[in-house]
């Protein structure tokens, strides 16, 4: 499988954060989903990859593109969408796809119409008319119009009623459907990185500390709940253990190493196993560092 997106070696400094150096790979097709905690530098390495920030060291590739000598090319291939949403707020939503038209070489302006209309964003709204989903909303128009390769989203939903958010969510996985696109996405929502991505990357300190096939990695990260004594040697495996009047919990990051171990206390009553999403990996993560 080719890679849409390389990343080797890239560090920004700032006198009290430093960035990298990271390195990781988005393969064609996939969609990955960036999480961490507010100030992990997520939003730094979405703009390093777009020289919205200029890096400090390292390389960008985007398709057969590096950013260094091609820009120009990399920006036309690419969709963008941050947190918040600027525009002219006194013009039209039609002024704005003409006026953006002009920097893509790319841009159909049939399909931006047939976007708005899709999303039911009013071409002759002004901005400052617009809803925070409707603003949102006219930025993923507008990122899809010049039919772009990869999609680059800075917590696109933060702030969004569920019903916008698993809207824009599903275009995304239509859009990552189609052959060659594919999509990354930060989100502190970790059940839209949960609906939507097939690889994850924990950022934490301006570090990459896992990357991983998400379902393979949820298929590993589970709750324990065991009656007190039962579970021998295997009790000293699992972190965060807990003790209740109901019993005794712990988390494992690798069940299926215990697993053959753990089906007769299973069959016996003696242990229960509990899926954790997303929001207890990352939680947890965040613990041990």
């Amino acid at each position: 499988m080719s890679n849409m997106v390389e990343v080797s070696g890239l560090v920004k400094n700032y006198p009290r954060f430093r960035l990298g150096p990271v390195d990781f790979k988005v393969p064609e097709g996939s969609i990955i989903g960036l999480i961490g905690q507010n100030g992990a530098g997520k939003t730094t390495l979405i703009k390093s990859m777009l020289n919205l920030i200029v890096a400090d060291a390292g390389s960008v590739k985007i398709g057969e593109y590096d950013l260094s000598r091609n820009e120009r090319e990399i920006k036309n291939m690419v969709g963008y969408v941050g947190e918040q949403q600027y525009y002219y707020e006194d013009k039209r939503v039609e002024w704005l796809g003409k006026f953006i038209s002009q920097f893509y070489s790319s841009w159909d302006g049939v399909l931006f119409e047939r976007l708005l209309e899709r999303f039911e964003v009013a071409p002759r709204k002004r901005a400052r008319e617009l809803s925070k989903g409707m603003r949102v909303k006219l930025s993923f128009a507008i990122a899809l119009a010049h039919d772009p390769k990869l999609m680059l989203l800075d917590e696109p939903t933060s702030g969004l009623d569920p019903v916008i958010r698993r809207e824009l969510l599903e275009e995304l996985r239509e859009f990552a459907g189609l052959e060659d696109r594919s999509v990354v996405i930060s989100s502190h929502i970790t059940d839209d990185i949960d609906r939507l991505a097939d690889f994850v990357v924990f950022l934490h300190d301006g570090k990459i500390v896992l990357y991983s096939e998400k379902d393979s990695l949820l298929s590993e990260w589970k709750r324990i709940h065991y009656v007190p004594g039962s579970l021998g040697n295997l009790e000293q495996s699992l972190v965060n253990t807990k003790e209740t009047v109901f019993g005794s919990s712990g988390i494992t990051k690798e069940y299926s190493r215990f697993a053959d171990r753990l089906t007769p206390l299973i069959n016996k009553g003696e242990v229960k196993v509990e899926n954790l999403g997303l929001d207890d990996v990352l939680i947890n993560l965040v613990r041990r560092f």
